[in-house]
């Protein structure tokens, strides 16, 4: 049966019904949706949006991690570097009036020059750009007077500005967080330098679509990344052994009227950097003060020197592991001896002759002729290769900006006088750390450590990453180690270095009275020497390593009268510091 055109035109128009109703349902589906995402998932960024620009800034910056140090005592941090409010002053050229009053009158504040005032005012007379960074680390003084013109498109927020609430003894191993030349900071030197990325964190971002006003489209496709804030990070570092160390240290460079110095502590068992001091140390909260940049080089890392005597342990260690020697052998020293590849003798210290001695006397009289003789019953190649292994010219991997390898090169020359002055420590250059680890090395059982300055890294997301020890080598037998660090007390007790010595514990330690070469030509500069002390203790059970630097003194030359009453004192304290007790009679 055929339908009627009536019952037709009825179906029609229910099935348009049913489509507009499901269009309708559809539509009304987008619209929940769309405020699902404005509401929920993209609550972040339109709250922000609506509590205005300061807080949209806020979730674009990131925080600036924290630097700690430890206080082993009470096993707390102590904060070194941190962050303070500071008012960070900015422009929107769409707002500004008249750019060249504009950039006049915050010229007059900021005591700019000429060239400095056209090139604001270029920056500002943008009329189609939102954002020119105006300022950094304002106080509040300087804001006031900012705030003051009521200037049309100047604004400003609160963000965080570098602080280091202990300047006298961070400089060196924090360094710091300066202005680049387009504004931006960033770290320099130090932990700030080598750490840069990490400490500064993620700056978040903003994608919009906007109108011809450059406003914002609310109802448009929006999308913020919120910026994640930097991770803090721990240093192995004991407040307390660092503030009492670098105290020593300046009063020392002061009392022998000293160019500078460097001291630095390790924990043998670890390679954990205990202490690390530069003196003339800078103070990183004003760090444009300096008289020059050289200041922020730390000299524990890098300024690398001819050591002098002080390694002479190395090359005995040497001698020793391969039983080329022992501490009982015994040479004949008549004050000199030829090497091939030098016209003339090589002498002793001061001209000194000392007959028929030992190796441990070798050790206790700083005899180079001594080292020459131990150099050659051992060869030139082994010794070359025990130098390598040591870790000399190379870095040592610790995480410090501007660290040096030090200079071993003259090793590769075939003739003798290049390897005999290195007996020595003359011809070939070290660092201060180099030096340390090496003797922490044969406090360890002959097992170099890699120097740790880091404990940890405090990821904002929570997650920490926790350093190890490392060992690089065993370099020597632990026999060979046990045989060093006897021979090592005898200096302290009855060589060069008795004001190194602790009373009740046994120390072992060699000092090093170094040259300096000339800056130009060749041979050494009168008058000018660096002193060092190299040690740990107790011999039993070392608790530290350190070496003790102390650069041109004027008073006094021999680094026994410089550098080893230094690390006496200093050695003293982290004995009871540690509360170890005396194993011998205390005089």
């Amino acid at each position: 049966m055929r339908k009627s055109w009536r019952q037709v035109r009825a179906g029609d128009t229910d099935m348009r019904m049913e489509i507009f109703r499901f269009a309708l349902v559809a539509f009304a589906g987008v619209i929940v949706l769309k405020l699902f995402v404005l509401q929920v998932l993209q609550h972040d960024f339109y709250s922000a949006l609506a509590s205005g620009q300061h807080e949209l800034f806020e979730e674009l910056i990131p925080e600036r991690g924290n630097i700690f140090l430890h206080n082993y005592k009470d096993e707390t941090l102590i904060p070194v570097a941190t962050n303070q409010e500071l008012a960070f002053v900015y422009a929107d050229p769409r707002l500004i009036v008249d750019a060249d009053d504009t950039a006049e009158a915050l010229a007059e504040i900021f005591g700019y020059a000429e060239e400095a005032i056209d090139a604001l005012e270029q920056r500002l007379d943008q009329p189609e750009d939102p954002y020119e960074p105006i300022a950094r680390e304002l106080d509040e003084t300087t804001l006031e007077k900012i705030l003051a013109l009521d200037l049309p498109g100047i604004f400003y927020v609160r963000e965080s500005s570098r602080l280091y609430p202990e300047p006298e003894m961070s400089g060196h191993v924090l360094g710091f967080v300066g202005t680049n030349e387009d504004g931006s900071v960033s770290g320099k030197y130090g932990i700030e330098g080598y750490f840069d990325e990490i400490l500064t964190g993620t700056q978040g971002s903003l994608r919009s679509e906007r109108d011809i006003a450059g406003r914002l489209i609310a109802v448009a496709d929006q999308e913020l990344e919120p910026a994640v804030d930097g991770a803090d990070i721990v240093l192995t570092i004991d407040r307390t052994i660092q503030y009492k160390v670098c105290s020593a240290l300046q009063t020392s460079v002061e009392k022998h009227g000293a160019d500078g110095g460097s001291v630095i502590i390790i924990q043998p068992s670890t390679g954990k950097v205990l202490a690390m001091c530069g003196a003339p140390d800078f103070d990183p909260n004003a760090y444009n003060e300096v008289s020059s940049i050289n200041v922020f080089n730390n000299p524990a890392i890098f300024e690398s020197y001819e050591p002098g005597s002080v390694f002479k342990p190395v090359t005995m260690a040497a001698a020793v592991d391969v039983g080329a020697v022992t501490p009982t052998t015994s040479f004949t020293d008549t004050g000199s001896v030829m090497v091939d590849g030098w016209p003339k003798p090589i002498g002793n210290a001061e001209g000194k002759v000392y007959g028929t001695v030992a190796m441990t006397q070798v050790l206790e009289d700083s005899i180079n002729t001594g080292m020459i003789f131990a150099m050659r019953a051992m060869g030139m190649t082994t010794f070359e290769e025990y130098v390598h292994a040591f870790g000399f010219g190379v870095g040592t991997g610790i995480e410090l900006e501007t660290e040096s390898e030090g200079d071993i090169s003259a090793l590769d020359n075939e003739s003798e006088i290049y390897s005999a002055t290195a007996t020595f420590g003359q011809g070939i250059t070290v660092t201060p750390l180099q030096i340390v680890m090496a003797f922490a090395a044969i406090a360890n059982g002959g097992v170099l450590k890699k120097p740790l300055i880091v404990d940890e890294i405090r990821h904002a997301d929570g997650s920490v990453e926790t350093r190890t020890t490392q060992d690089i080598a065993q370099v020597i037998d632990s026999k060979t180690a046990r045989t060093l660090s006897a021979m090592l007390v005898s200096v302290v007790e009855y060589g060069h270095g008795k004001r190194a010595g602790v009373s009740g514990y046994y120390i072992g330690g060699k000092t090093g009275t170094a040259q300096v070469a000339k800056s130009e030509g060749i041979g050494y500069a009168q008058d000018n020497t660096i002193g060092s002390f190299a040690g740990f203790g107790p011999v039993e059970d070392p608790k530290f390593a350190m070496i003790v630097r102390i650069d041109n003194p004027k008073d006094v030359v021999w680094a026994e009268s410089t550098a080893a009453p230094l690390f006496g004192e200093i050695a003293e304290f982290l004995l009871q510091y540690f509360e170890v007790p005396p194993v011998r009679s205390i005089e």
